[in-house]
């Protein structure tokens, strides 16, 4: 987590670099300030400065080195338990198409509102009920 730490700071700095730069390219071309490029960049340094920040805070609390970061570690050697995944299921490709629809909807026709969200409803009783039915229930 520390290369991430640090990789982040790097792009913070970068972005800040870059700015600067863009800055003083727009005052020598032009003689004023073109601020949507500047304040588009200094808020990606911003951004990278929050997860670097976050990172090292995460980094401190967690109480020393997670077996991920550890390249002498095993497979085994971290949390084996992160859920229960259904890599058959057709219900999360059902519930992107319902949000699919419902953008659409809002771009487009307002009718297909109502037709976006009941999609939506099927898809998501559908992927929590898939293991009561069928094949797969339990």
């Amino acid at each position: 987590m520390r290369s991430n730490i640090v990789l982040w700071w790097l792009i913070t700095v970068f972005f800040l670099i870059v700015a600067a730069v863009y800055v003083g390219w727009n005052l020598i071309a032009s003689a004023h300030v073109e601020w949507v490029g500047t304040v588009a960049l200094l808020f990606t340094a911003f951004m990278g400065a929050m997860i670097a920040f976050y990172l090292h805070k995460t980094y401190r609390a967690q109480g020393g080195e997670l077996p991920e970061d550890v390249l002498t570690s095993d497979i085994d050697d971290g949390d084996p338990e992160m859920g229960e995944f259904s890599p058959w299921s057709w219900w999360p490709i059902v519930l992107a198409g319902s949000a699919a629809v419902f953008m659409i909807g809002l771009a487009v026709g307002h009718f297909l509102l109502p037709i976006g969200l009941a999609l939506f409803v099927v898809a998501i009783v559908g992927w929590v009920y898939e293991y009561y039915r069928g094949h797969f229930a339990r």
